[in-house]
């Protein structure tokens, strides 16, 4: 596995089961394809009732921590407004957070890239998420669990969500890279689902967010990673603003590139796909 002081195997956060600063959340959501195109969110809240790691809180980001946008799902509340939702959930100065989902990591970097953004550092992704948890037979809880709110006052970093002016700045910009964290498919724009327009942000690469992670849901060793996005011109030194449909799968390529390859200048398209490919006057390319 790869290693990273944001990155927590199921073996150390068993051992941590119970410690008194430990705040665990599940953060599920699930995506359903829609035939004509898009998704339907569901809550992970169903799944959490049927069977979560003991002593995790269930985290509602669609419900709790996004504006209530049904166009542009997902969108980031104000900094301000994200930060009393933080603390009403139990995260505060001295607490250590570790995030986790089902069936992918996307949900828990979401939130991991959410508390970076309002300037709370001490949080882990569990390396597997519940599917690792479950498939070593670890015990699971069917329990709510909650935690006293918490007070939470940070220096945000407005600056690792952009918004579509600052990608069509960095278009042709030899500085800065562009990077799909979607499929190949629809980076190509050849299949997968669409949101709008089919294809990319026009200049931008792909790295899936699919491909950083292995069948256990683990995330792939470091320099399998770090070959990745070295192959797309990632380099340390170079801006890269990440998007994918709605500001999700982002998150992961973010988290990966920040936390274990130790980049500096990283960004997420918050609106992504939903937003850029519904607008004509905005460049995309095919192929």
């Amino acid at each position: 596995m790869a290693h990273s002081a944001a990155l927590i195997s199921t073996e150390e956060l068993a051992r941590r089961s119970g410690a008194p600063a430990l705040r665990l959340f599940d953060c599920t959501t699930y995506l359903r394809p829609r035939p004509e195109g898009g998704y339907n969110v569901e809550s992970g809240r169903a799944n959490y009732d049927k069977g979560h790691i003991p002593g995790a809180a269930f985290l509602d980001l669609p419900g709790e921590l996004s504006e209530s946008d049904p166009k542009l799902r997902f969108t980031l509340p104000s900094l301000g407004e994200l930060t009393k939702s933080f603390a009403a959930k139990g995260i505060g100065h001295g607490a250590f957070v570790v995030l986790y989902s089902h069936a992918t990591p996307n949900w828990a970097t979401r939130v991991w890239w959410m508390l970076r953004a309002v300037g709370f550092d001490n949080a882990a992704i569990l390396d597997g998420g519940l599917d690792k948890w479950k498939a070593e037979n670890r015990p699971l809880a069917t329990e709510t669990t909650t935690y006293p709110p918490a007070t939470l006052t940070l220096r945000g970093r407005p600056e690792i969500f952009v918004d579509k002016n600052a990608i069509k700045a960095a278009i042709g910009k030899s500085d800065t890279l562009t990077l799909n964290a979607l499929s190949h498919e629809q980076h190509k724009g050849t299949g997968g689902v669409v949101y709008g327009r089919p294809g990319r942000i026009a200049g931008s690469s792909c790295v899936p967010a699919a491909s950083l992670f292995g069948p256990d849901k683990t995330l792939k060793p470091i320099a399998e990673l770090r070959a990745a996005f070295e192959g797309v011109g990632a380099a340390p030194d170079r801006r890269v603003l990440v998007y994918c449909g709605g500001g999700i799968a982002a998150t992961l390529d973010a988290f990966v590139l920040t936390a274990l390859l130790g980049h500096k200048n990283v960004s997420v398209y918050d609106n992504s796909m939903q937003e850029w490919s519904n607008d004509p006057s905005l460049p995309m390319e095919t192929g």
